[in-house]
């Protein structure tokens, strides 16, 4: 049965909200246990329906896994099938991680062309470069990624013809168990990036240049078990920020990194809105009467996140003024427009620009969520909407934010699921 979310507009919202475990660090790291035959403990691993399905995937490839709270331990003494199947990997885009650790494992993968949110078109195409490069055999048939080196992967240099967070990861994972040096030049340095390679090092891998455009890696021959905390969700700690901001409300980010967010909470700072860093979290409240307008624009870390983007505008759809929201690293990921102009915004959108023109409320509306990012953007404009806003296809909003009705009900909202 499909769940809807039906939300009551206008309730200042005022609390505490811890945010949890990264899926973005979680999800490259459970993959992580695939180069090794000793366990990995991941600790703050969110609850969330992708690491349902990467678990399926790892243990349909041979792990083990056992799950304890948001503590998860995987072990894959042995891989018993080098191919991921479409019907685990058409529900996420993550799902290509699986392919370089079972080359450099196993010499051999057949990983099923991924799925995920509809917001572009995301090609593959720099996964297999970089494999490729480094000697393997690359075929795509029948809707799979076959790929073989039987001799192993060797490691080259590979400059990247643009910054790609699961390329880089990729990368990384086929390079740590390849004969010889890799440099890999133009990466991505989210900080999830950044975490993931902290963590193959301490799994014996030899990587250098962590935090920088250009990393150094030193192949080994084996890899070992290590134990390592995923860091707090900066996307949920900015779709949190934003929400006291639109509610003109008060809300405790508890365990948000500021340092992981400093252009959003810069940007969110000019539309009037206080940020305060504080030892364990950082406080988010508007005492304005309005929310100020302020144009931003998405890029690579750490220029603003796309993964904010939709949110920002659901902010800016009720500023004093006119913004622009510009998206430069994906060609669709404005499919949440519609549904907020059903709801009242001003929007008009010219290539990757949006331009609002921000409106004195929104109404509420049945909606549809088409992507993680997009659905909870439409929460966002049902907890300021004046009535009844209905949030369908919620699925997509399960992927990404773990127990989302709890935090936000716990900080004043007033929302249920509803099964249709």
């Amino acid at each position: 049965m499909l769940q809807s979310m039906r939300i009551e507009g206008g309730h200042r919202l005022e609390g505490t909200v811890e945010i949890s475990g990264a899926k973005n660090l979680a999800l490259p790291a459970m993959v992580a246990s695939l180069l090794t035959d000793q366990p990995i403990v991941l600790h703050n691993v969110p609850n969330l329906t992708d690491i349902t399905t990467m678990l399926g995937i790892l243990e349909h490839l041979g792990s083990d896994p056992s799950c304890y709270g948001s503590d998860i331990t995987l072990c894959t003494k042995n891989i018993v099938n080098v191919e991921a199947p479409y019907d685990y990997v058409r529900k996420m885009r993550a799902s290509i991680l699986c392919l370089s650790p079972l080359v450099s494992r196993c010499g051999r993968a057949r990983v099923s062309l991924p799925g995920g949110c509809a917001i572009g078109l995301r090609s593959v195409d720099l996964h297999i470069r970089t494999l490729v490069l480094m000697g393997a055999d690359i075929s795509i048939e029948d809707g799979f990624i076959k790929a073989s080196a039987p001799n192993g992967l060797t490691g080259c240099e590979i400059e990247f013809p643009k910054v790609t967070v699961t390329g880089t990861e990729n990368a990384l994972m086929a390079s740590v168990l390849a004969k010889g040096s890799t440099r890999l030049v133009n990466v991505a340095i989210e900080p999830e990036v950044q975490e993931f390679a902290k963590l193959l090092n301490l799994m014996g891998a030899k990587i250098s240049g962590i935090g920088t455009s250009v990393l150094e890696i030193e192949g080994v021959e084996k890899l070992h078990g290590a134990e390592f905390n995923i860091i707090p969700d900066r996307i949920e700690a900015g779709t949190y920020a934003i929400a006291s901001s639109l509610t003109h409300g008060k809300i405790f980010l508890k365990n948000c990194i500021y340092g992981h967010l400093q252009c959003f909470f810069t940007a969110l700072q000019q539309t009037g809105t206080t940020v305060q860093n504080r030892e364990d979290g950082v406080l988010v409240y508007n005492n304005n009467d309005v929310i100020y307008p302020y144009c931003i624009y998405t890029d690579p870390y750490p220029a603003f996140p796309t993964d904010l983007q939709a949110q920002y505008m659901v902010l800016m759809s009720l500023c004093n003024g006119n913004a622009t929201v510009t998206e430069n690293l994906f060609e669709n990921r404005f499919m949440h427009v519609q549904e907020l102009i059903r709801m009242g915004a001003n929007i008009y959108v010219d290539g990757r620009c949006a331009r609002i023109t921000g409106v004195q409320s929104l109404k509420g509306a049945p909606v549809m969520a088409t992507d993680l990012r997009a659905s909870v953007a439409l929460v966002l404009a049902g907890l300021v909407a004046e009535g009844t806003t209905i949030v369908n296809r919620l699925y997509h909003i399960d992927r990404g934010y773990e127990n989302i009705d709890n935090k936000l009900c716990a900080c004043g909202a007033v929302l249920e699921r509803i099964t249709q």
